[in-house]
């Protein structure tokens, strides 16, 4: 089945682009298959039989998670919170005990992105997603521009374009595998980047646009903490903990510039209607009192702060970076050595340090050699579900150690031999 061509068709405010195998529209989700003679292939390679191929336990990583998100939880981080659990788990938010704790988060990111006099770091319930509803209400004042290249980056300009009380946004789309640039243009105020697409594994610098007046909002969910990042950059960059800060999802957090505080103030104090859940101030009022506005998910908070701690103990963002990175590294060098596998993403300067995604060769069924893994204990390699490509995506969080990643190449080798006899 062909999934995807190279031509790129625009419709309306949102996203809609189209090949021979799907069609995406403004959320970037898929809407439909190639034709119905797909149908019944697609069906007979499900219920083939799974190779019975035991990988041997010397081959194996010491630890087999490489989901891009939840991801790899330290053992160490969860002792923790065990050893924490009488006296924390189960408590009030409101009170010191677990408001010490958001404190280490706000306090933690602050020193992690080294971010300047005057930012602000707030939190709040719903996961990074929530965070482009919230964007949407308190952020972006009439018109918005998007980098549009997979899933999640589409995903936010469909929520500006459905958003009744703002203008339609301007959407610049770049079929997956690469990504296109914010352009300064008259009557944007927002400018919405992605710094790493999780569903294909592209990632941008975050920069300005030269000439640009509006704010710069910024996608870090599956980037912070594992790439490297400018804080004037930008006037909003939100995230979640599932990913390179190695915690459970539900929470957003963003680091968040005077200027965006002063266009939410101006925004809400001005009469525009902001659902409570969505209100960017009540959430900051509630962060500078190191709480959240709704009752949290105290384990998720317990394991952000471990993991950041973490994160600093052994060198900050540049450590955990350069880690991420070399893992990284260790997979695409791997693929571009390899007589049946290549880095999915072709700009070597646009590939994830992060999320690495692999091509195979149409001789290798990508959808049972990673059904092999996870019956040997590696777990959540599979691509994302609705780009479609015959490849596997492998998490490089910092909480991965690099020798695992290492250890993983070995074992999908091991694999193709034996699933090519």
């Amino acid at each position: 089945m062909s999934w995807w061509r190279t031509d790129v068709a625009w419709s309306g405010a949102g996203v809609a682009w189209s090949g021979a195998g799907m069609a995406w529209s403004g959320a970037g989700v898929l809407v439909g298959l190639a034709g119905a003679a797909d149908i019944p292939a697609m069906l007979a390679h499900m219920t083939q039989p799974l190779p019975a191929i035991a990988i041997p336990a010397e081959l194996l990583p010491g630890d087999g998670r490489f989901g891009s998100g939840p991801s790899k939880v330290r053992a160490d981080a969860v002792a923790a919170l065990a050893a924490a659990a009488p006296t924390y788990l189960g408590t009030s938010h409101r009170q010191q005990r677990v408001r010490s704790v958001v404190g280490r988060i706000r306090s933690g990111i602050a020193e992690l992105f080294r971010i300047p006099e005057g930012y602000e770091v707030a939190l709040g319930n719903g996961g990074a997603s929530t965070f482009w509803d919230i964007a949407v209400f308190c952020l972006v004042e009439a018109r918005s521009q998007h980098c549009s290249f997979g899933e999640f980056s589409a995903r936010f300009a469909a929520a500006a374009a459905a958003a009744p009380h703002l203008e339609a946004p301007d959407v610049l789309v770049s079929p997956p595998g690469s990504h296109p640039l914010p352009v300064a243009t008259d009557g944007i105020d927002a400018y919405a980047l992605t710094h790493n697409e999780t569903s294909t594994g592209v990632c941008m610098d975050v920069v300005r646009p030269s000439g640009a007046e509006g704010l710069v909002l910024v996608d870090g969910t599956s980037a912070a903490g594992g790439m490297a990042l400018d804080p004037l950059a930008f006037d909003a960059y939100y995230f979640s903990p599932q990913k390179c800060f190695a915690a459970d999802g539900g929470l957003w957090l963003a680091v968040l510039s005077p200027a965006a505080v002063e266009r939410s103030e101006r925004l809400v104090g001005g009469g525009r209607y902001v659902p409570g859940s969505l209100d960017l101030l009540a959430a900051l009022e509630s962060s500078r009192k190191d709480q959240t506005t709704n009752t949290p998910a105290l384990a998720t908070l317990f394991l952000l702060a471990n993991q950041l701690e973490w994160i600093l103990e052994q060198g900050g963002l540049a450590w955990s970076a350069a880690r991420s990175a070399a893992s990284s590294g260790i997979l695409y060098d791997w693929a571009e050595r390899s007589a049946l596998a290549a880095p999915f993403v072709a700009d070597p300067a646009m590939r994830s340090p992060v999320v690495a995604t692999v091509d195979f060769d149409d001789a290798v069924d990508a959808g049972a050699l990673a059904a092999v893994l996870r019956a040997n204990g590696i777990l959540d390699t599979e691509p994302y579900r609705k780009l479609g490509r015959n490849q596997l995506r492998i998490a490089t969080f910092p909480a991965i150690e690099p020798a695992d990643v290492e250890a993983l190449t070995a074992c999908i080798d091991y694999v193709l031999e034996r699933l090519a006899d």
